[in-house]
């Protein structure tokens, strides 16, 4: 058993649970907080979305123990919120629920929408939504009621997440392969995004030097490969093995280079033909001196995905995920820069960095990481 210590609605909890306990279980058998509901508990149908530290998670794949120390607010917490109370309003003036299984997801879901884009169109609201399923109402109510109260208002800055900690120095014979990071959704800027902050034991000059060769940094990064470069225009393709689900987004995207600040921006854009999924993303690197001889890689992701593959935008895990690909990334590159050849282009397998990620939580591994 491990001990555990969260506000839930603003009560502090304190409690003694099994590693591998489910928030939403926590929350619905020890809580008796039945308004989270549990519908495929796989992250995928939102019925169990609740706020942690003020993002929108799955309660159905967060681990309460990875919770300690956070402030959850479930359904049952809103009763007093007023934006919470015109949202209900607007969902039964425009009949947006039938059933009412999905509802408490779609209002936490529907709360974030308004706070963190004010108002937008009626099609990044649906996108948005992806994330949150619903068998009854078409979902053409549910989107009016979310237009109707976030017509007229401005993005709230409040819910912006600070930016990450600082980077904890190591010696450099620790540097390598190892990275350190630190993840942060990004909320303000109409996709999922995260800040890394990578250490590698070269010199910043070599690094940059890597990092502006974009079929170098392509083949360092696992399922990622540049086909085609024509001055700030490229083309590549990014391959993903989702279990028996094989992608492969194909693209095209441009980046620019700054050799004075060594900082580099790219952007991109693919669609993967066999899921009709499409993606977007950019990335923003910059590299700086660290005390003694290595340096300091500080990346901004950010990235949008619609279509089938949109439900791994809001996965709890996704942090995780990121983190371990940092760590991949930055081992390949500093071999790379060491004189050894890239390695061989295979799809990225997340099942397996997934699994990685539940084992180490349940049995205690990587916590510190």
């Amino acid at each position: 058993m491990t001990p555990v210590a969260l506000r839930v609605n603003g009560r502090a909890v304190q409690a003694s649970v099994e590693p591998r306990t489910h928030l939403a279980d926590f929350l619905r058998g020890r809580l008796l907080l039945t308004g989270t509901h549990l519908g495929c508990e796989q992250g995928v149908c939102g019925a169990c979305t609740v706020s942690i530290d003020g993002r929108p998670q799955r309660a159905c794949i967060a681990y309460v123990v990875d919770c300690d120390g956070s402030d959850v607010t479930t359904i049952e917490g809103y009763d007093d919120d007023p934006l919470m109370a015109e949202l209900r309003e607007a969902f039964a003036a425009h009949h947006a629920l039938q059933c009412g299984f999905c509802t408490p997801g779609m209002l936490a879901t529907a709360r974030d929408i308004v706070l963190r884009l004010g108002d937008v169109p009626e099609a990044r609201i649906r996108e948005e939504l992806s994330g949150n399923l619903c068998r009854c109402t078409g979902y053409v109510g549910i989107v009016a009621a979310i237009r109707a109260v976030c017509a007229g208002r401005r993005p709230a800055a409040a819910v912006i997440v600070a930016p990450p900690a600082a980077l904890t120095q190591a010696a450099p014979a620790d540097i390598a392969p190892v990275v350190a990071t630190a993840a942060t959704a990004r909320l303000g800027e109409g996709g999922t995004g995260v800040e890394e902050r990578i250490l590698i034991a070269a010199a910043p000059d070599a690094v940059w030097a890597a990092l502006a060769d974009l079929r170098r940094v392509a083949a360092c990064l696992p399922g990622a490969e540049i086909t085609e470069v024509e001055g700030e225009l490229f083309a590549g393709r990014m391959r993903l093995a989702l279990g028996p689900i094989r992608v492969a987004f194909a693209g095209q995207g441009e980046v620019s280079l700054d050799p004075v600040a060594r900082q580099g921006r790219m952007r991109g854009r693919g669609r993967d033909a066999g899921t009709g999924s499409s993606g977007e993303g950019e990335a923003v690197w910059r590299v700086s001196p660290s005390e003694g001889t290595g340096s300091v890689v500080d990346v901004t992701l950010s990235w949008r995905l619609t279509g089938v593959l949109a439900q791994f935008n809001r996965a709890a895990l996704v942090q995780d995920l990121v983190r371990r690909l940092a760590a991949s990334f930055a081992a390949n590159l500093q071999a790379s820069i060491a004189g050894a050849p890239p390695p061989a282009v295979r799809p990225l397998g997340l099942l397996a960095l997934i699994w990685s990620i539940l084992r180490a939580r349940l049995f205690g591994r990587d916590r510190g990481a």
